[in-house]
């Protein structure tokens, strides 16, 4: 076995194992784990691949919902010496197969959502020697069953995958290609929930269960599990958001933290089972994926009164680079705030020569530390251009105030320039979002043959409610300048998200720019 001296993926399950053996690792539906059952399953996972030829990196993907057995498999591929491949759900099989390919992942493990891709996966990509059915219902031809590899194998030693070696490819979470494969080494990963027990100890205390909401096959679902195993704590899976549902978790499993995106929160807070449910045993609500407005916050307070809420800002490329603490959500300009730089972490706000701006200037934020990746998984020439001078170029706009803290006010290709003037979207989206009749908005520039492009609102109405327009504009007008405020609306029961819950702007961009050369005036 390799000497190990660094912290290693598995570390968390070891020192769990050495005390509190009897402690609750996972739960799902009517299964319960002890760290002792969940140790010797690992185990055991980990010899069936190493005989299936996993060692020294070899990549083994997961494609699946949350649950148990997916927690399980993330901690067995390094535990085997082998590299999780973390298949993004969102794609089709087409896509799927050669993200595989490029990788040279020869086994996939899937569960009953997406064991009918495997035929369409194999047909595609022949590199493709092993499946293995971790899903609940008969394993599909050609499949191997994950309870039977368990059952049929003995425990092998743990290989201490870990530092700087390679142990996970996650996916960016892109919307027009495939998406890039980002290295992370166990250090980087495990540097989130390093921050956490700096920052957020109502994450880490004894006790801790954290429903696992945001997709494992995202960066954050990824992180967020493997924080919640290195602290010795209790995961609870779930499959789909549904917000009756995460409500319903909450109070049967007395869910102590939960992590979440500003989407999801809405729905949760909006549900008429909220104000029925016992939802005293919350202690932390943390978001991350995109900004809060305050009239999201302030209404997610008032449905979980006893909760700390904590925010996480980075990206899949960084991990956590900042994280606004229970205090800084205290009234006040920092609420709108995406937090201050983690305790591991630097942060930069750069003009488009990289050179650093005054405080309370825009410019594209940097970020360095040890969550940041390797690079992209056979790519160079984009890992040399997102990682120009040794930090990671975000594309997102934003600024530090004198205190520290960071605003982040748009993506670099969300600005929409108006006559020659830049608008945010954020900044009218939380405008917006103050009115009465708005439940969720999404603010994208159009073409406009007058002025390049305009401003344009997308608006879920509040349950009942009927905004008109012109009233909408004149609240606006309050907050903004008068060539900020949406020129063009359009109401919808729904915005367009990713499965991790961001709003899916260019689908809201791409009828109005439809047959363009270009998606900018």
């Amino acid at each position: 076995m390799k000497a190990r001296h660094d912290i290693y993926w598995t570390q968390g399950l070891h020192r769990a194992l050495q005390q509190q053996p009897d402690g609750i690792a996972t739960i799902f539906g009517e299964r319960t784990r002890t760290f002792t059952e969940q140790a010797d399953r690992v185990a055991r996972l980990a010899g069936a691949l190493r005989e299936l030829g996993v060692r020294d990196g070899a990549r083994v993907g997961i494609l699946g919902l949350n649950s148990d057995r997916l927690a399980e498999a993330a901690l067995a591929i390094p535990w085997a010496d082998g590299v999780i491949d973390v298949v993004d759900i969102v794609r089709a099989p087409f896509e799927m197969a050669p993200m595989l390919a490029e990788a040279e992942t020869s086994i996939l493990l899937v569960d009953d959502a997406f064991a009918g891709f495997v035929p369409q996966i194999r047909a595609a990509y022949a590199g493709l020697r092993s499946v293995i059915h971790m899903g609940d219902g008969p394993p599909p031809a050609d499949t191997t069953a994950f309870e039977a590899l368990i059952a049929g194998t003995a425990p092998v030693p743990d290989a201490r995958r870990g530092g700087d070696e390679l142990a996970a490819l996650v996916h960016t979470g892109g919307t027009t290609e495939l998406p890039k494969a980002v290295m992370h080494t166990g250090g980087s990963m495990l540097s989130l929930a390093q921050a956490f027990g700096a920052t957020l100890p109502e994450f880490v205390r004894p006790g801790t269960r954290l429903l696992q909401v945001t997709p494992m096959s995202h960066v954050s679902g990824v992180g967020t599990c493997l924080a919640t195993s290195q602290y010795g704590n209790t995961l609870v899976p779930l499959p789909r958001f549904d917000p009756a549902v995460v409500l319903e978790m909450v109070e049967a499993h007395r869910i102590t933290a939960m992590f979440v995106v500003p989407s999801m929160l809405q729905q949760v807070v909006d549900h008429p089972d909220a104000a029925r449910r016992d939802l005293d045993s919350l202690r932390l609500v943390f978001y991350g994926g995109s900004p809060i407005t305050e009239r999201l916050l302030e209404r997610t307070e008032a449905v979980f009164p006893h909760a700390g809420f904590g925010q996480v800002y980075g990206m899949t490329e960084t991990m956590s680079c900042t994280l606004m603490t229970p205090a800084d959500h205290r009234p006040g300009p920092q609420r709108r705030s995406a937090g201050r730089t983690a305790i591991h972490s630097e942060l930069r706000v750069v003009d488009a020569d990289d050179v650093d701006v005054p405080t309370g200037t825009p410019g594209e934020i940097l970020l360095r530390g040890p969550g940041v990746m390797q690079g992209y998984w056979n790519d160079p020439d984009a890992t040399t251009q997102v990682l120009r001078g040794g930090w990671v170029h975000t594309g997102d706009i934003g600024y530090l105030d004198e205190a520290g803290y960071v605003y982040v006010v748009d993506r670099v290709k969300d600005v929409i320039v108006v006559g020659g003037d830049n608008v945010h979207s954020t900044e009218v989206e939380n405008a917006l979002a103050s009115h009465h009749d708005v439940a969720a908005c999404a603010v994208i520039g159009v073409p406009d043959d007058g002025t390049g492009e305009q401003v344009h609102a997308v608006v879920v109405p509040r349950p009942g409610a009927s905004p008109d327009p012109e009233q909408l504009a004149k609240h606006c007008a309050a907050y903004l300048a008068e060539f900020k405020v949406p020129k063009g609306w359009e109401f919808v029961e729904a915005l367009p998200t990713s499965p991790t819950g961001k709003v899916l702007k260019r689908e809201l961009r791409k009828p109005h720019w439809e047959g363009r050369e270009r998606q900018v005036n």
